[in-house]
């Protein structure tokens, strides 16, 4: 059994696409991100940089310890070495699909979520950061248009570098129809989109936002405000059975 300490994020939906793709079992933890559940010291020993996801595999290959796991990069390279599926074991198919997680980690998610941010939650829009996520990812599904030109998916087969690039694909963003101008993504993204485990991994703690449409005060504070002076207060309250986290 596999823990899955986890948000309906497009970090979190990664690594849930991954366990329904391989149909291992898991349970899922959540850890509520804008209240502050990723400070506490149980959290920490799992993710030493206070973000989910995180696993712990109570069956891990040739048994003994459980192993935790926290970053997704690294959690779906870990599940697809266990099960031997979505990533090529071969040394040139294994990095063909790697250097494209590595590529989604690096670029197109923070890029996408630092648009998301200046867009939608901070306090002062800053139309020169705005603009300057929303040109960048623009380039970046210039990326995908041309590598997926001329194949059906990142690696060729359907692999993790899809899983983890889909989630954070936007077809559709404050009303425009983003994919418009790339169509070999936008064919990309529906083929994605269009398998079961990827229905299912997607929808894994939806019942955990509904309704939440906006952040409260708190939620902001926590999300947006941390300093590593901050988070080591969070962590120090929590610890000593505190539940109310501070910026």
């Amino acid at each position: 059994m596999i823990d899955l300490h986890y948000w309906p994020t497009p970090n979190g939906w990664k690594i849930s696409i991954m366990l329904e793709e391989c149909g291992l079992p898991y349970t899922v933890k959540p850890v509520n991100i804008g209240r502050g559940e990723q400070f506490s010291p149980a959290f920490l020993r799992l993710s030493p940089n206070n973000r989910m996801p995180a696993i712990v595999d109570h069956d891990p290959p040739g048994g003994g310890e459980p192993v935790s796991i926290f970053e997704s990069a690294a959690i779906l390279q870990y599940l697809a070495e266990k099960t031997g599926r979505f990533m090529p074991r071969d040394v040139r198919g294994k990095y063909e699909v790697l250097q494209w997680v590595a590529w989604q980690v690096a670029n197109l998610g923070p890029v996408a979520g630092q648009l998301n941010h200046f867009a939608n939650y901070a306090a002062d829009k800053i139309p020169y950061a705005i603009d300057r996520f929303t040109n960048e990812m623009n380039r970046l599904l210039g990326v995908l248009e041309r590598r997926l030109t001329d194949r059906p998916y990142l690696a060729g087969e359907y692999s993790i570098a899809d899983m983890a690039t889909w989630s954070w694909v936007f077809p559709e963003y404050q009303g425009r129809k983003v994919l418009a101008d790339f169509p070999q993504v936008a064919r990309w993204w529906d083929t994605v989109a269009s398998r079961p485990a990827v229905k299912k991994g997607r929808a894994v703690g939806e019942e955990l936002r509904r309704g939440a449409t906006t952040l409260d005060d708190e939620a902001r504070r926590v999300l947006f405000g941390q300093t590593a002076a901050s988070v080591t207060k969070a962590e120090g309250e929590r610890g000593a059975g505190g539940t109310r986290p501070t910026s």
